[in-house]
């Protein structure tokens, strides 16, 4: 599940260079297990803010991870707020409010459909901003693949929630309304100072919702504390280690790891939360999961 600001994309190695200077592979082990642990991370944080949910609902969860997400990006970015023009600020805003409704509408689709279903529905974003920009005939087939994958998730039957598969779908058009704003924001203003506005104005947004929250659901130790650790989890440590990450592993590389999420999601939910699934939502599931795959080593930068 990728719900936290993207760091600025590491340039892809050239053939060339990949041949006549490989990197060390004490390094590139250490990207894989830090990819790994990212991954475990991001999705072992929005397990623990699922427990939450009984207290403070998806939305005071969403709210207390906005204001984590806000202190870690404002530590890093270290944004020059004063110096931001009108047309830097458009789309920084855009992006603030995209980044709320992502993650609002992500963690409401976990709490009625589950965990490892949510994640799968909110990686046709990226997918789907891959396949539309490309003509390339394995597209096509990665598309059929894909909506195979999203009928078989979302077939009629007695116990299918639409409004939950419709969230996740909601936060799909988020995630790839992200990557398009978060490229325009990256060409616009240096480093990270971009997402870093735009987290900390995500949660001022989220503030007074906040506060109505935690004045109408006085929260508990234990539901605070798994908030405040879906924060830490699923934006402060896959910030940090996709920082680390891309200076070791290619791009593309990192890109078919971050297509397994949904898997991890899956694994996470089944352990972490009960959350079991049949042998057609794995299916579909494996279906996603393989078009994201498929579609990533293949491309052509």
């Amino acid at each position: 599940m990728h719900t936290r600001p993207a760091p600025a994309p590491a340039p892809a190695p050239t053939p060339a260079a990949s041949f006549e200077n490989p990197e060390p592979a004490r390094g590139r082990l250490a990207g894989v297990a830090t990819m790994i642990g990212s991954g475990l991370s991001n999705q072992t944080g929005a397990a623990l803010g699922s427990l939450a949910f009984p207290v403070l609902g998806p939305v005071g969860v969403v709210a207390v991870r906005q204001y984590v997400a806000a202190l870690v990006l404002l530590a890093v970015g270290r944004p020059r707020l004063r110096t931001f023009t009108w047309r830097q600020w458009w789309p920084v805003t855009l992006l603030a409010v995209v980044f709320g409704t992502m993650n609002l509408s992500l963690y409401s689709a976990i709490d009625r459909i589950g965990l490892g279903l949510a994640v799968t529905l909110e990686f046709l974003g990226p997918l789907t901003i891959a396949l539309a920009t490309s003509r390339r005939r394995v597209d096509v087939g990665c598309a059929v693949i894909a909506a195979v994958g999203v009928v078989t998730l979302m077939r009629p039957r007695p116990s299918t929630d639409y409004a939950g598969m419709a969230l996740g779908l909601l936060a799909a058009v988020c995630w790839a309304s992200y990557i398009l704003l978060n490229r325009t924001v990256g060409r616009r203003i240096p480093g990270a100072q971009g997402a870093a506005a735009a987290s900390c104005l995500s949660a001022l947004m989220f503030l007074p919702i906040g506060t109505v929250v935690a004045l109408r659901h006085p929260p508990t130790a234990g539901a605070l504390a798994c908030a405040v650790a879906a924060g830490v989890l699923s934006s402060a440590v896959p910030y940090l280690a996709d920082l680390f990450t891309l200076r070791h592993v290619p791009a593309r590389a990192f890109g078919l790891f971050m297509s397994v999420n949904p898997v991890l999601a899956a694994v996470v939910g089944l352990i972490g939360l009960g959350q079991d699934l049949g042998a057609p939502e794995w299916a579909g599931i494996g279906a996603i999961v393989a078009a994201n795959a498929l579609s990533i080593p293949t491309s052509r930068d």
